[in-house]
């Protein structure tokens, strides 16, 4: 493992664990924005031949660390680890939120985004799990 992604791993982790209670998450198209802005002279430098998909980029990017720009660096790391906390984030509503559906949406069948759908039209959720709703990226 080269010394750039090595050291996102690590960061990642360190950050993880230390992850504030009001995670900031972001979709993909706002981590395609920081990519474009922070990498995208470093992937149109080392990478511009490569296609997209299949991590091929981000392989290109790992193959030329040693090259590529601090801030692609910092920014590809911090747009990584806000992505992995919306999964996390998505993974675990369901969980958080179970007593909160349980008592705001009786009755609700589940299945298809109904209880989602549900507890998005309420006030009065808990703080946990309208957190959670928020971080995941369903508002």
């Amino acid at each position: 493992m080269n010394r750039f992604f090595s050291g996102t791993v690590i960061a990642i982790a360190l950050m993880l664990t230390a992850a504030p209670a009001a995670a900031k998450t972001i979709g993909y198209a706002d981590a395609m924005r920081i990519l474009v802005t922070s990498c995208g002279e470093d992937i149109q430098k080392y990478c511009k031949d490569v296609r997209l998909g299949d991590g091929r980029i981000r392989n290109c990017l790992a193959a030329n660390a040693d090259k590529v720009s601090a801030m692609c660096k910092r920014d590809y790391a911090q747009a990584y680890i806000h992505l992995q906390e919306r999964f996390a984030a998505q993974e675990s509503a369901g969980k958080i939120c179970a007593a909160d559906a349980k008592r705001l949406c009786p009755g609700t069948v589940r299945g298809k985004g109904y209880v989602l759908q549900c507890l998005l039209n309420k006030r009065n959720l808990s703080r946990a799990c309208s957190q959670i709703i928020t971080d995941a990226g369903y508002r």
